[in-house]
């Protein structure tokens, strides 16, 4: 019976479950038919590995002051456990006790995206929800843009990993690489595109509508019935490019104009139902942490995402819009949760 340098994971592994089981090191060491030194060394070794360190003993927190780091942590959103208890001038608690004191009475979240909305704002969402309130929605056309670059949002790249594995390389690329405009629109449970704008074309008043005459009127409108025409409602934002006398005046030569073109309160992509087809596509297409090489490949990506959207998904979008307008009349013009 040779004396071995390493034992093997797997013997280790049954040294473990026979010292569980009350085996002694002799008893291992005939079972493993390996030297009771080699055996008695690692017992030693994993025992010293085990001591635990000794813990100083922790601050107690009063009652008084549990109610004070409770006030201070509703005053202070997003702070972190330090900058509260400091607030509350308690000092000498580790961090891993503030952590487990403020689990129980509060979350760790990131802040919430929102449109600046002020008074004058929040006003007309209040008018627009009023007017249209009684509006047939699987008549509108919802369009918006949506800029998609090669590595995806920051923070997107995320996941578990496996115990021992690395995690994968990511490439890291100045303003994600570069990036591919795309226009879309939806109505009642219809998809209308995606269209891809020109690399490098930037949007302007009369780049928008020659796009648009490229795209969604050859290639989408044109087909439609006479009556279909007669009854759609168009919507957009209010980007420059959209809300441009010249870019009103053509789609009133379309004609779109006066109730077919839908008025837009300001900062409200949250009643824009395309928003969630945005975010639809964008899990898909960066899901896993996906990253492209080049600018075709990222469209591709996108055109086969928006295949993968039944009409059921996209008529759940657009019936959500009754229920955006009370939100918004409830909440008095505020930003709603969509």
């Amino acid at each position: 019976m040779g004396q071995k340098k390493d034992l093997t994971g797997s013997e280790k592994s049954k040294i473990v479950r026979y010292l569980a089981e009350g085996c002694s090191s002799l008893k291992i060491a005939k079972l493993l038919k390996r030297d009771h030194r080699t055996i008695k060394r690692f017992i030693q070794n994993s025992q010293q590995g085990r001591k635990k360190r000794v813990e100083k003993p922790r601050r107690k927190i009063t009652a008084h002051e549990l109610r004070k780091v409770k006030h201070a942590a509703a005053k202070m959103s997003l702070a972190t456990s330090l900058a509260i208890f400091q607030s509350c001038n308690i000092t000498g608690v580790p961090k891993s006790t503030r952590c487990a004191i403020l689990r129980d009475m509060a979350k760790v979240r990131k802040a919430e995206r929102r449109p600046p909305l002020n008074k004058t704002h929040k006003l007309k969402r209040q008018d627009w929800a009023k007017k249209y309130l009684k509006t047939d929605f699987s008549k509108v056309l919802w369009t918006d843009e949506m800029r998609v670059s090669l590595d995806g949002p920051d923070g997107w790249a995320r996941g578990w990993i496996g115990k021992g594995q690395r995690a994968p390389v990511r490439l890291r690329r100045q303003q994600g690489g570069g990036g591919v405009l795309v226009w879309a629109g939806i109505i009642k449970d219809e998809l209308v595109g995606p269209f891809r704008v020109e690399d490098g074309v930037k949007l302007n008043s009369q780049s928008y509508w020659q796009f648009l005459e490229d795209t969604f009127f050859k290639q989408w409108y044109r087909k439609k019935s006479a009556s279909f025409k007669k009854n759609m409602i168009f919507m957009q934002d209010n980007a420059p490019s959209h809300a441009s006398k010249y870019s009103t005046a053509w789609l009133a030569r379309k004609g779109i104009k006066e109730e077919k073109l839908m008025t837009w309160p300001p900062c409200s992509p949250d009643l824009n139902p395309i928003e969630n087809l945005w975010s639809i596509i964008k899990c898909e297409i960066y899901k896993e942490g996906k990253q492209y090489t080049s600018l075709n490949s990222v469209w591709e990506a996108v055109v086969a995402a928006a295949r993968n959207v039944d009409g059921e998904q996209i008529k759940t979008l657009t019936e959500s819009m009754d229920g955006r307008l009370l939100s918004v009349l409830a909440q008095k013009g505020g930003y709603i949760g969509h």
